[in-house]
């Protein structure tokens, strides 16, 4: 079948000249010049380029998880009593951000593609900012399912997003570590709303309850960020304010190993087809999916810590301490996969171990034990670090940016099926043991951590196919016209290959 490439190409005698369109939007840049990189020169521009968007995208994804838990702060906030929930009530809020996700997410990564990336995100921040300061005027059921559903639309776009300007700027060998960064500021969003919940315990106002002055809070926070980022965040190394004109080619260059370009602003429909019948695509939607089961503890570890026995402060205070064993973890996980001898696939198995042993321990230990089931509780949230890990190989498996942004949106889709289902396993006829949703997660994080071996074993597979493979040379001689008319080489790299017809692309293990 052939390809959009092939459709849009000039032959030549000796060689094919593409159209712009069809290539890299860095193919341009990047083929006008000849601009070589020492070492020395490519950690310089890593570190401005740290300095400049790391600090945003970490600030961002506290923010925008801090936003997502008000919901399991506001648990014990009074949100139950004040807007006369249900428990299948509260756990429907908790669903509904994600069916939302699900619904919007495809849509959403089109969207990413379509439009610069960074103002994009901001639009959503910013709509995201004014529905979670509408959730303090709800007091009913169905207003806030309202507004849980509306603020599911807008978090769509942060980690497709993320993801898609993480593989813009960085390596693969540097992507782990980034996804890690500003993953577990997770964790610090956990602590700081735990603070803030603990503050507002003690306020006192008649006409305005402690969990609605929660979302006036993080929703100004919200707010002054998207503006933040709309002014300062850079859409693609092509077009970053931040780099001069030389190391924009220097940024493009500097990722060049990864053989997998910056972006195409076009929908290519084979890209779309091959993704759809690639299987390591439905066994990653598979491991996201059941790796985040254990996410559904977002919304109830408050209510869960507070069944072992702890009152409204002593929880809120513990919750802080989630935040801590999350940062660390994450941490932990991210630089045991940046080993080469160990890999993402084995790191998330490591972390998956001592998780497991956690939901065990939570399910048989004596209910009277309350500290030995708050500490396999923190053990538990081990769970967290593959996911983390995984998002950061998702990219350096996948190229073409068609079939990278339909992988993302597969990939999430199942991220937010997985959240979706999991709320309704806590259920008030389990309490206060809970056996059956901790038995759950306990056979869901083991079969993720047999989803990432079997990934791993068809990727080396992969791998030692192509190392076998006679040199494929089909690509090497194509060019596209500069500004001047004249016609200058465009590397492998910056054709927008998927990694099915890059033959050169090898996997990340």
């Amino acid at each position: 079948m052939d390809t959009a490439s092939d459709k849009s190409t000039d032959k030549r005698e000796d060689h094919n000249t593409v159209h712009s369109y069809d290539v890299d939007v860095g193919a341009q840049l990047f083929a006008e010049t000849d601009i070589s990189l020492t070492p020395q020169e490519a950690s310089r521009l890593r570190a401005k380029i740290d300095w400049h968007i790391m600090p945003l995208m970490c600030v961002m994804y506290l923010i925008t998880f801090m936003d997502k838990t008000t919901l399991g702060e506001a648990a014990v906030l009074g949100i139950l009593e004040d807007a006369h929930l249900t428990a299948n009530q509260y756990d429907w809020l908790g669903t509904i951000f994600y069916l939302s996700y699900l619904v919007f997410q495809y849509p959403q990564n089109l969207a990413l593609q379509r439009f610069p990336v960074g103002k994009w995100m901001s639009i959503n921040i910013f709509l995201w900012a004014v529905v979670l300061l509408c959730h303090a005027a709800c007091k009913s059921f169905g207003s806030l399912l309202a507004v849980r559903f509306l603020l599911g639309m807008c978090e769509g776009a942060i980690t497709p997003g993320f993801l898609i300007v993480t593989s813009m700027f960085y390596t693969h060998a540097e992507k782990t570590r980034r996804v890690g960064y500003w993953f577990l500021m997770n964790g610090f969003a956990v602590i700081i709303l735990g603070f803030i919940s603990f503050g507002l315990l003690h306020t006192n106002t008649t006409s305005f309850m402690p969990w609605q002055w929660l979302m006036i809070i993080t929703g100004t926070i919200t707010l002054i960020t998207s503006m933040l980022f709309w002014f300062f965040f850079p859409d693609s190394p092509t077009t970053a304010r931040f780099l001069t004109p030389e190391e924009r080619v220097s940024a493009i260059r500097r990722i060049q190993a990864n053989q997998s370009g910056v972006e195409n602003k076009h929908f290519k429909k084979e890209q779309f087809l091959e993704t759809i019948k690639d299987p390591k695509t439905w066994l990653m939607a598979f491991f996201a999916g059941s790796a985040n089961i254990v996410n559904s503890l977002t919304n109830q570890r408050q209510l869960i810590v507070a069944q072992f026995g702890f009152n409204g402060i002593q929880t809120t205070l513990l919750g802080c301490v989630d935040g801590v064993v999350e940062i660390l973890t994450i941490w932990l996980g991210v630089v045991l996969a940046s080993q080469p001898h160990i890999g993402r696939s084995y790191a998330g198995v490591l972390m998956y171990i001592p998780a497991i042993l956690g939901s065990i321990l939570v399910s048989t230990l004596p209910f009277s034990n309350k500290i030995g089931l708050l500490f396999s509780y923190w053990i538990s949230i081990f769970a967290i670090a593959p996911f983390t890990i995984f998002l950061g190989w998702v990219s350096s498996i996948t190229s073409g940016h068609t079939k990278r942004i339909t992988t993302n949106g597969i990939v999430l889709c199942s991220y937010a099926i997985g959240n979706a289902v999991s709320q309704f396993m806590w259920k008030a006829q389990y309490q206060p043991r809970n056996h059956v949703p901790w038995a759950v997660i306990t056979s869901c994080n083991f079969a993720a951590g047999i989803a990432l071996v079997v990934l791993r074993f068809m990727l080396v597979s992969e791998n030692t196919k192509r190392e076998r493979e006679n040199p494929d040379n089909k690509h090497d001689a194509v060019y596209i016209l500069d500004e001047s008319g004249a016609e200058r080489k465009v590397d492998k790299a910056f054709l927008d290959l998927t990694d099915k017809q890059n033959r050169d692309f090898r996997y990340v293990l």
